[in-house]
């Protein structure tokens, strides 16, 4: 019994005995490994900017078709869209009112010509004055005048095309009376084998878009700007490409804006006369620096981005902007090709931060975002 009471008594200092020593025991602190981050090696890029101006179209020639003489329309001889060539009919006027006044002026001549024909002999026997023969020639002539006026307008009864082109919108049919006062055209041609597109630019804009142009005259600039593109109504990219043909020059007081026009070709006559869209001018930025907008980010109105630095620390940098293209900031100063910067997760960087580089293709991460949605 005492033999196991002894037994009790060592165990339990053995047991006092581990305790103590695994409090003696110091703790070793594992060493935390710095955040890994993706970064990129800035390198040059040309990339196009584009910017939009709502834009109106009409034909290289846009002919008004309007009445010359008054009167009611007999027969109209085309339709709309159809093409038609330059002197081509296409309406007609009723003509009877004009068919007997004609016949009256004519009536009027012969009986003038009478006259002349009477008074010659006379005075050339010395029966009558010179005088009396002269009025009769001068009767005569008035009466031939009239005559002459009455078919003309008898010619212009059968209003004809000026030019080659399509027939827009007819305004007027079968039984209206028209008169050449009329405001609203009785049609209008157009020459759509070749489109204009009207547009504007405020001052800032005008400016900007001389500053890229090459050349030192306005024409210059004009001749060498870049071709332009065109967005139909329906959003989709015309296939022509166009040209930036003239421009005002001046500032309109009223509207603040500078006006252009630009060309395009129409070969299948897609474009209309009056249709609308939107002009797409390009500003190339060539070998110019550009980072992603993702490696950026705001602070105080200033633009910002961690460049990694020695030891891997990234170093908060500001940047100043040119442009924005497809998601890219084009630089103007505060990074150069051949730095490192941070691309992604920016949020959870700080200044001196040390962090482990992922280092990812600089293509990668500059290649154009892809729109899913179009407005």
């Amino acid at each position: 019994m005492k033999n196991k009471h002894y037994m009790l008594i060592s165990l339990f200092f053995i047991a006092i005995t581990f305790i103590s020593c695994g409090d003696n025991k110091t703790e070793q602190p594992q060493q935390q490994q710095a955040p890994t981050f993706p970064v990129t090696v800035l390198q040059n890029k040309t990339v196009t900017a584009f910017q939009t101006f709502p834009t109106s179209i009409s034909g290289i020639v846009s002919s008004k078709v309007s009445a010359k003489v008054s009167g009611y329309i007999q027969k109209v001889l085309v339709d709309e869209g159809e093409p038609v060539k330059k002197g081509q009919p296409l309406f007609k006027l009723e003509t009877q009112s004009l068919s007997q006044d004609a016949g009256a002026a004519k009536a009027r001549v012969n009986v003038a010509q009478v006259e002349v024909d009477k008074l010659i002999p006379l005075v050339e026997k010395g029966i009558i004055s010179n005088v009396q023969l002269e009025t009769a020639k001068a009767n005569l002539a008035q009466a031939k005048a009239s005559y002459s006026a009455i078919n003309a307008n008898i010619g212009y009864a059968t209003i004809k095309s000026q030019v080659d082109g399509f027939v827009g919108a007819i305004n007027f049919r079968e039984g209206s009376l028209i008169s050449p006062s009329d405001p609203t055209p009785l049609t209008t041609v157009s020459d759509i084998s070749k489109v204009y597109a009207f547009f504007s630019l405020n001052e800032t804009q005008y400016l900007d878009f001389l500053e890229h142009a090459e050349g030192k005259t306005l024409e210059e600039k004009l001749t060498k700007y870049p071709d332009v593109n065109l967005i139909l109504a329906n959003g989709s990219m015309y296939s022509e490409k166009g040209k930036i043909q003239t421009s005002s020059g001046q500032i309109n007081q009223n509207t603040g804006t500078v006006s252009l026009r630009a060309v395009f070709e129409n070969p299948n006559h897609l474009i209309t006369n009056g249709s609308s869209g939107k002009i797409q001018i390009p500003t190339v930025y060539e070998d110019a620096i550009v980072v992603p907008q993702e490696a950026t980010y705001e602070q105080q109105g200033k633009i910002m981005l961690f460049k990694l630095g020695e030891d891997n620390k990234a170093v908060n940098t500001i940047i100043e902007i040119k442009a924005t293209v497809n998601g890219l900031y084009v630089i103007e100063s505060g990074v150069n090709a051949n730095d490192k910067i941070i691309t992604a997760g920016i949020g959870k960087v700080r200044n001196d931060m040390v962090i482990t580089p992922n280092e990812v293709p600089f293509s990668e991460v500059t290649k154009p975002i892809e729109t899913l949605f179009r407005n």
